[in-house]
């Protein structure tokens, strides 16, 4: 890990951190944890389908949710400090906001690897096409106010209303911080990690655009779900973006990747 100067003269104060993991019946397979970092709103709840699945594929995984209120310096040094605590060279899986954290950690933490999934890095873009989606839930956390999802945002057409709206239910409303448009690029990982970018080009909040310019950040080229929303991990064919994540982890896993 990698110690800053503003580490030393304004350190971050300490937080219990909610983690929450899933851990494979056999440990000894060799393959290093996953840690799940939820966005914006979100908790380690909505990682229990892909935590589970992970687990049933050999991966420790587990999920951190970082202080809330926090801004972004705080919630990255949540993550590293989670991820040093794990016992072996962790890889990084953000979503939305999340995927900012973690992109922002990689810059002091040497991660195994990084998945940054429907990432929120492109802010200016996001708070557009957020504000064409949702103008009635942005508007008001432009200017202070909490910021209100809904489920054409969030979801694609096949996720059943009922279950839409519990999930809707279980979401935070929270005030974003400025920083989330504002922020400077993110720094350049540390070891040179291969990271990979997944979203769907039918989300309503990170457009296909901004999917391709992260990639390209990366270089790579997106991993695409059509038909999927913002919220991969809670929609309708969540078992797709985990599976086909997970695929590509073991070949840069697989000796001589």
């Amino acid at each position: 890990m990698i110690i800053r100067f503003q580490d030393w003269t304004d350190p971050v104060p300490p937080f219990e951190r909610e983690v929450v993991s899933r851990l494979p019946e056999d440990e000894s397979t060799g393959k290093p944890p996953l840690l799940f970092v939820p966005g914006l709103g979100h908790g380690s709840w909505v990682w229990t389908s892909w935590l589970t699945h992970a687990a049933g594929r050999g991966f420790r995984a587990y999920a951190v949710t970082p202080r809330p209120g926090g801004d972004l310096r705080a919630h990255v040094h949540d993550v590293v400090q989670t991820a040093v605590s794990l016992p072996r060279q962790t890889v990084l899986i953000g979503h939305g906001a999340g995927a900012l954290t973690v992109a922002y950690a990689l810059g002091r933490y040497p991660a195994r690897a990084a998945v940054l999934a429907a990432p929120v890095l492109d802010g200016w873009t996001t708070l557009w096409t957020a504000l064409r989606a949702n103008p009635f839930g942005t508007l008001p956390a432009i200017f202070g106010g909490r910021l209100g999802l809904t489920r054409r945002q969030l979801f694609g057409d096949r996720l059943a209303v009922e279950q839409a709206g519990e999930y809707l239910g279980r979401l935070e409303r929270v005030r974003p911080r400025r920083e989330l448009v504002t922020h400077r690029p993110a720094p350049d990982p540390v070891g040179a990690p291969p990271v990979l970018v997944a979203g769907s080009p039918d989300d309503r909040i990170v457009p296909r655009a901004s999917l391709d310019r992260t990639a390209a950040r990366y270089g790579g080229a997106p991993l695409l779900f059509p038909g999927m929303g913002h919220d991969l991990m809670l929609d309708e064919g969540w078992s797709e973006p985990i599976g086909a994540i997970l695929d590509w982890l073991e070949k840069q896993l697989a000796p001589g990747a």
